[in-house]
């Protein structure tokens, strides 16, 4: 249950990093630039995905302005993973989860 996000993977000109294009916007107007989980004050959208990306390992830094994240990778580490995290940023169940039943 939630709202699925569409994520497209691209590859950037600039070796260790990768850019995720979303069907949706998710910083407004602004940009949001993390470097460690230190950086993340808030519970907004941005910041739980960037929490989410960073807490994976192999990252160094997290930059969203829109619909558009931006991974800068440490040294030798693949993406592998982080379009499913971004994908389930909005999903409250994942496989596996069952919502608890409440009776009325």
């Amino acid at each position: 249950m939630g709202q699925p996000v569409t994520v497209i993977e691209k590859a950037t000109p600039v070796p260790g990093v990768v850019r995720f294009e979303t069907n949706r916007a998710l910083s407004g107007m602004g940009h949001e630039s993390y470097r460690s989980l230190d950086d993340i004050l808030w519970e907004r959208p941005v910041d739980v995905l960037a929490r989410r990306i960073l807490g994976r390992g192999g990252v160094d830094a997290v930059h969203i302005n829109g619909s558009v994240i931006t991974v800068q990778l440490a040294g030798g580490t693949a993406s592998d993973g982080i379009k499913e995290i971004v994908e389930g940023l909005y999903t409250f169940y994942q496989e596996g989860d069952e919502p608890e039943m409440v009776d009325s």
